[in-house]
């Protein structure tokens, strides 16, 4: 079986959330968090974790990225515990039975988004579309192939490639990191 697993590449975590998820925390979408939310009343950090963020289960903090992991039974069972327990204690489920039930349906979509090798990274883009609709588009970005003509330093491909771009003057989300920290130290 697998499932999500927040990852850190960078802090940059740290920065645009409110509460940023530990790395190798079991994570769901999250997306649940946001779905009577009006972007408008939100603050920069959580308009963050509306557009972008996956929900470290343990946390109920936010990472940038997942990956596709290997996890056991126990493992799903232990996750599905962890989140129902944060369901109950953080965000107001009514009951254990509910609680419980909530937290495997995020799983198992979670799951269902693990259709890929383990060590893929997972990023996710949400917006909410003018009739209020919440909505989710997956990315992927898989591990290189490794060139076993090659000595360990130069194995995988390059790092970098060009590619020619089309229309590069649209860009719906930029990010003001001058804003952001300004905002983290309030």
């Amino acid at each position: 079986m697998k499932l999500l697993r927040t990852i850190r590449l960078d802090p940059s975590d740290t920065f645009i959330f409110e509460r940023a998820a530990e790395a190798g925390e079991w994570a769901v979408s999250g997306s649940f968090l946001f779905l009577d939310s009006d972007p408008g009343e939100l603050s920069s950090k959580q308009r963050h974790a509306l557009r972008s963020g996956f929900l470290g289960i343990s946390s109920l903090g936010f990472s940038t990225l997942a990956t596709v992991s290997e996890a056991t039974e126990d493992e799903f069972a232990a996750a599905r515990e962890t989140l129902a327990r944060g369901f109950l204690g953080r965000l107001g489920a009514p009951n254990p039975e509910v609680a419980s039930e909530a937290a495997g349906e995020e799983l198992r979509y979670a799951q269902s988004l693990c259709d890929h090798p383990v060590g893929t990274l997972v990023a996710v883009q949400r917006s909410i579309g003018e009739d209020g609709a919440l909505r989710e588009q997956f990315r992927t970005l898989r591990p290189r192939e490794r060139d076993e003509n090659q000595d360990a330093l130069h194995a995988f491909a390059r790092a970098f490639t060009f590619h020619e771009v089309e229309d590069d003057s649209k860009h719906e989300d930029e990010i003001d990191l001058l804003t952001i920290s300004k905002d983290s130290s309030k």
